[in-house]
């Protein structure tokens, strides 16, 4: 899902990385103890004898966007874990509680990197959930193998997270969907659906993720019979895109691609509805936010549509038992972000259980054996690249409200 700010997956990755490597190397080697300290977050004190599985608890990190450009997503992850984690620890797993311990990246891929550091060689966790972003969880990968802990994004689409040029990152998984996926669900929504033809694409050129949801439903369009009437671009953090606008309006679309995320995308849509370009526009899941309406309005938000993991009005009972629980403690409905993580918490006690260990090394071989999890986003089996098989729910907003239209099976 999704990962404003793709950049630092360019340039700013590039500067860090070599630091990263450093620093990576360096606690493999038990050189880090202690590093990090000034990290934000929920992290708790107190002895961990033998790694996050001492005592009567196992720890487990979280490396989240808490602060910074996607807070909103970060935040969203770490209320669906809290509630994950109360109700587990009702009954516990192998006779122990699951304790989070959280860090803050500030939605910035360097301090990602520095979170997982101190997760592993300061907290001792057994595993770590995060991030949000595509980008800020591929700067944990190595850590995370070169330390042999699992890492599990909740959101993170891009393919590369966990199979990098054909190469499995054994220690790397994820409980969504990835960017192809999307983007072939969005074509044939269209084409099938909603009986377009031709399609313009905008995309973010600066994110990684929305390149990656337009390269996948440019294939599905035309081959299903569609035109690409127009493509343009814009990078993350522009605020005026009318003169880009207007040029693809002279296109005459019939349906307009847009993959990108909710601080642009809520601009984006109000000022297309202020220039009279009112065809229907779709995205993924980087839309799902409570602020995309603040930012767009409810009515420019019309004729609207998005892919997403999971929705609150899908009549599935499980999803209608996590939409009570998660309403009875936020006082709120849940989005995506909140569902899938809660799903992951669930994920990962799930192997935790199966592996009979605190051990990460078996709690990776029990992630990597997961089959048939029913989980509130859908049921989860991974396939060998360690990426679920599941489905996808296409979202109407009407009135500023997300509408459940239909599910898609892969």
């Amino acid at each position: 899902m999704t990962e404003h700010f793709e950049q630092w997956g360019e340039q700013e990755m590039k500067k860090k990385r070599a630091a990263g490597v450093f620093f990576s190397l360096m606690l493999t080697a038990g050189l880090l103890a202690g590093c990090g300290g000034n990290q934000q977050g929920g992290s708790s004190s107190g002895g961990n004898s033998g790694g996050g599985g001492g005592g009567d608890v196992i720890k487990i990190g979280a490396n989240l966007e808490l602060s910074g450009g996607v807070a909103s997503y970060g935040q969203s992850i770490a209320e669906g874990l809290d509630l994950a984690l109360e109700e587990i620890n009702k009954e516990g797993i192998n006779g122990k509680k699951l304790e989070l311990v959280k860090v803050d990246n500030k939605s910035e891929a360097a301090e990602a990197t520095n979170g997982a550091i101190k997760l592993i060689s300061q907290d001792k966790v057994v595993a770590i959930i995060g991030s949000a972003t595509s980008t800020n969880t591929l700067a944990q990968v190595q850590v995370a193998n070169d330390n042999k802990v699992p890492l599990i994004t909740p959101t993170g689409t891009n393919p590369t997270i966990t199979n990098k040029d054909g190469k499995v990152n054994e220690f790397v998984f994820r409980t969504c969907f990835i960017d192809p996926f999307q983007g072939t669900v969005a074509a044939k929504f269209a084409l099938n659906e909603l009986k377009v033809k031709n399609a313009a694409v905008l995309i973010d050129s600066s994110s990684d993720y929305s390149k990656g949801l337009a390269a996948s439903f440019k294939d599905a369009f035309t081959q299903g019979g569609g035109k690409i009437v127009a493509e343009e671009a814009y990078v993350a953090k522009d605020t005026d895109f009318r003169a880009t606008l207007t040029r693809i309006k002279s296109k005459n679309p019939e349906f307009i691609f847009l993959p990108g995320y909710y601080e642009e995308v809520g601009l984006i849509v109000k000022q297309a509805r202020e220039l009279g370009l009112n065809v229907p526009i779709m995205g993924g899941d980087g839309w799902d936010s409570p602020k995309l309406v603040e930012i767009a309005g409810k009515d420019a938000l019309n004729n609207t549509y998005i892919t997403n993991h999971y929705s609150s009005g899908d009549p599935d009972p499980k999803i209608q038992e996590f939409v009570k629980a998660f309403k009875a403690k936020y006082n709120k409905a849940p989005d995506a972000f909140n569902a899938l993580g809660y799903d992951t918490a669930y994920f990962l006690a799930d192997a935790i259980k199966r592996a009979g260990s605190a051990d990460p090394v078996k709690i990776k071989d029990a992630l990597a054996q997961t089959k048939d999890l029913q989980l509130v986003s859908g049921t989860l089996t991974l396939n060998e690249n360690h990426d679920p098989v599941k489905s996808a729910a296409i979202l109407e907003y009407k009135d500023g409200q997300q509408q459940f239209k239909t599910k898609v099976n892969p």
